[in-house]
Formats: C-alpha cells, sequence, structure tokens
C-alpha cells in the first residue's frame, strides 16, 4: 500500500450525551497523512448538549454536566467541524453511528467518503470472532501506549482507530482495493456498480 496516495482524511469519533436520538457531548478528528496519524493536527472539542448527559452515557465516556457546563454549544463550535471536516474522506469504527450522528447535525454536509474499520476488519480477518475496536486492537498488537487519554474519550478512540485503519490498510495493495473492502454500500465514496449498458452488446 503506497499511503502517499491516499486524499486527504479524517479519522473521527463523536460521544453523546445518551439520549435518543443523541447530542454531541464531545467531537474528536485527527489527520491521516503518509500512513501515520498526526496528533499535532487533530482536534478535539467538548460540547454542552441542549438536554442533560445520562447517568448511563457517564459511566462509558466519564464525561459529566459538569465537565461541558462551560463548553460550547453545537451552534457555536458546529461550523468550525463541518469547516475541517467538507469534502474531505473520514473513518471511524462501526462508521454509521458517527456518520449518522455528524449528518443530523450537519445536514448539508458531504465529506468525500467514508471508511468503516469494523467493515474493513471483517473483511481483512474474517474468522476473527470478535470485532470490536478493543478486540481488534489486541489481534493487531497495535500499542497504544503513546495515545493521550483514556478509551471512550472521542480523541483517544479516533487515535486509536487511525492505528487500527493503518494495520488493516497494510493487506490491501491500492486505495481502491481497500475503498472496495472498508465503505457500506449506500454512503458516500461507495464503489459504484459496473453499469449494464456499458457492456459490449451481444448477438442476444
Amino acid at each position: 500500500m503506497d499511503y502517499g496516495t491516499w486524499p486527504r482524511l479524517f479519522v473521527v469519533d463523536v460521544e453523546g450525551n445518551g439520549g435518543q436520538p443523541p447530542d454531541l457531548v464531545e467531537v474528536a478528528a485527527i489527520p491521516v497523512v503518509n500512513g501515520s496519524p498526526v496528533p499535532s493536527f487533530a482536534r478535539s472539542t467538548l460540547l454542552r448538549p441542549p438536554n442533560p448527559i445520562t447517568p448511563f452515557a457517564t459511566r462509558v465516556h466519564h464525561i459529566t454536566n459538569r465537565d461541558v457546563a462551560a463548553a460550547p454549544t453545537w451552534e457555536q463550535a458546529g461550523p468550525q467541524v463541518h469547516a475541517d471536516l467538507e469534502g474531505v474522506w473520514i473513518c471511524a469504527h462501526a462508521a454509521h453511528v458517527d456518520y449518522g450522528v455528524l449528518l443530523r447535525h450537519m445536514p448539508h454536509w458531504k465529506p468525500a467518503g467514508v471508511i468503516d474499520t469494523l467493515r474493513l476488519a471483517r473483511a481483512t480477518y474474517p474468522k476473527a470472532g470478535r470485532y470490536s475496536l478493543d478486540a481488534l486492537i489486541e489481534l493487531t498488537a497495535i500499542d497504544l501506549a503513546s495515545v493521550p487519554g483514556q478509551r471512550h474519550r472521542a480523541a483517544y478512540d479516533a487515535h486509536a482507530t487511525a492505528l487500527l485503519l493503518i494495520a488493516l490498510a497494510g493487506h490491501y495493495d491500492t486505495w481502491d482495493a481497500l475503498l472496495a473492502a472498508a465503505v457500506p454500500p449506500g454512503m458516500p465514496g461507495a464503489p459504484q456498480p459496473a453499469n449494464p449498458e456499458c457492456e459490449e452488446p451481444t448477438l442476444w
């Protein structure tokens, strides 16, 4: 895999307030350049949701209502997030969740494409059995010792997912081969099926 051929790509992760549908309480995005995440250019933003964070959500990501009391609202921080992610490729683990939440908050957002490391891992390791982020980090022997923060916080999970993406991408020869395995059908960037009308005509 020639990582230098990759277009602009950010690995993203979001944390919610536990509502249905969830309000955002944290968004992180870390760029991947030449096969490596670039923490110095990562963005991570706490957000004050319109509805309180539920106790269940706090138990997962440890973000409390007190933590976000002085944080900006989505209306204040959202335009910068939109600007950062407009027209670029994004990647996430179980990407339909992060993409869906972001799209609900940014209905006019148009990323170049969406890579799902969960889908990619299933294609790469069809017999793995478990495909959680933690299980795949263990399977691929990725060292997270230098990743700042803690699990289930957006910046940490985005960085860990970026390292997983790079490890999985090493099993594919080209960017197009990676996309064929990693982009869920119907999502931006999904390879288009061949158009039967373009095929050579037959006598029948």
